[in-house]
């Protein structure tokens, strides 16, 4: 009787022991069907990517007010679908300029400008809460034949945030780095991805003030491309209502159009691009027009 009761007991211990070691085990990557779609979400905690079948995006002829920086991410993608060297971009400034729109017009403009026997080159988006898993996601990329646009949106880091760290290994700082086939893009309304209270604070009270903030700051370093986003002014946001308004087909006296434009602009105490587009949604809808 002693001899079963032990077997039973180091049975149970056995199971539970197996349970917490499978609990601990990571989680395994199950493998991508690229063919799928152009567009994917990066879901962390299956480390799996959904397809995007249809992409909200804005035509590139329809981001008014930004030609520069459009010009100048147009031709890094470009060179990096041709397999050529190209940099991490980050796109960062004013809020409502168009900076994800762009990234996402970009994608699609390459693709459709691309040699037709090409692989279209793939965009994934990654949440900025699952940063952390970024080298996960690398790993299932990297040994596939297509060409990658890693996309994260508002990228910014708090002030007790460590997960910055994940991204710095991966971007060119870890024994792998990025990968040949990958390249990463994102959008934020701080140039440094850090609040500026939190880097004085850091320099007032550290023993070595400019070794205390190197490190974080360091991180927009690993983009080579800066791209910066400005408020526009009142012309630049009357050229982005009148574009949308001709794409569209919206027939409506083109003063009263203008006037009331202004007026949403002033009541929201803000011109940008997604006023206008807001503005836009507005105006169609008294006019009874699907957009």
């Amino acid at each position: 009787m002693p001899t079963d009761l032990n077997s039973a007991e180091t049975l149970a211990l056995l199971t539970r022991i197996a349970a917490s070691l499978e609990r601990l085990a990571p989680v395994a990557t199950p493998h991508a069907d690229f063919t799928a779609a152009d567009a994917f979400v990066w879901h962390a905690a299956g480390r799996r990517l959904s397809p995007v079948p249809k992409v909200n995006r804005v035509e590139m002829s329809l981001l008014r007010g930004i030609d520069r920086v459009r010009d100048q991410l147009a031709e890094n993608t470009g060179r990096f679908a041709r397999g050529l060297p190209a940099n991490n971009a980050l796109l960062w400034g004013a809020r409502g300029m168009g900076k994800s729109s762009l990234v996402k017009a970009v994608h699609a403009e390459i693709n459709h400008t691309g040699p037709a026997d090409s692989r279209p080159l793939k965009l994934i988006e990654i949440h900025r809460e699952d940063i952390e898993t970024l080298p996960d996601l690398m790993s299932l990329l990297r040994s596939d034949p297509h060409r990658f646009i890693v996309f994260c949106d508002d990228l910014s880091f708090d002030a007790d945030d460590t997960s910055y760290k994940s991204l710095k290994a991966v971007l060119e700082g870890g024994i792998e780095g990025r990968p040949d086939n990958v390249i990463f893009y994102a959008t934020s309304n701080r140039r440094h991805l850090l609040p500026r209270d939190m880097m004085e604070n850091e320099r007032s009270t550290a023993i070595n003030p400019g070794e205390a903030i190197e490190e974080k700051v360091s991180l927009s370093d690993r983009f080579g491309l800066w791209l910066g986003f400005h408020k526009c002014s009142q012309d630049e946001y009357l050229d982005m209502v009148f574009g949308y308004v001709d794409h569209l087909g919206l027939q409506a006296d083109r003063d009263a159009i203008r006037a009331e434009a202004l007026e949403w602009a002033t009541t929201r105490g803000a011109r940008s691009g997604r006023t206008a587009w807001q503005f836009i949604q507005d105006l169609a809808g008294r006019l009874g027009k699907a957009i």
